[in-house]
């Protein structure tokens, strides 16, 4: 039973050549930063990792994160193309106890969107342990696009973000329970999982 006062710790994890090696100021991490600090209302702290593209440093660090960090989600952004040094979703995939494959599935349909080379993501995500670990896009606007979904002009949705299913994917897997602001994405549950808000 987890104790629901403590803060759920989400790695957050770049993975880039150039960001890790200082030629340009990583985009990602502060995306993430900034959107979960939009989207959720449950007490939340960031373990930020920025890392090559390096299979075995990927994995190493993902492993890292949940055995030893104690994070319950882990998302990363960068090397999830069919380019050779795009490895992360063949770390994600190695360390995982099983796959989740909606996720990607979702993740390719968003961008389908506004883009036809979204076909060639090869974004995967994993549980393992009790931790759910996901691959994100690298740019900032696809992140959130990713995370949150599509509205229309009158901020209905019309496609949903895989944010939405996180939440009871993390109840499932005997993770904390996260609380999302509706404004920004709603978390999707059923009845019998929801728990009523705190006083």
């Amino acid at each position: 039973m987890t104790d629901s006062t403590r803060p759920t710790r989400i790695g957050l994890v770049s993975i880039s050549d150039r960001a890790s090696q200082g030629v340009y100021q990583d985009q990602g991490v502060p995306s993430l930063q900034e959107w979960l600090a939009s989207a959720l209302t449950s007490p939340w702290e960031p373990v930020v990792r920025l890392i090559p593209d390096e299979r075995a440093q990927i994995e190493r660090t993902l492993v890292e994160l949940v055995d030893q960090e104690g994070c319950s989600l882990v998302l990363t952004t960068g090397g999830t193309g069919p380019a050779p040094r795009d490895v992360t979703p063949d770390a994600t995939l190695a360390v995982g106890d099983r796959e989740m494959p909606g996720f990607g599935e979702q993740m390719r349909q968003i961008s389908l969107n506004f883009v036809p080379t979204a076909i060639l993501s090869r974004q995967v995500a994993v549980v393992r342990s009790r931790a759910l670990i996901v691959n994100l896009p690298g740019q900032p606007k696809s992140i959130r696009e990713t995370l949150e979904g599509l509205k229309d002009a009158d901020g209905r949705q019309k496609v949903h973000g895989i944010f939405a299913a996180i939440p009871y994917c993390l109840d499932l897997i005997g993770a904390p329970y996260l609380e999302t602001n509706e404004a920004v994405c709603k978390a999707f549950r059923p009845k019998s999982a929801q728990r009523p808000s705190p006083a």
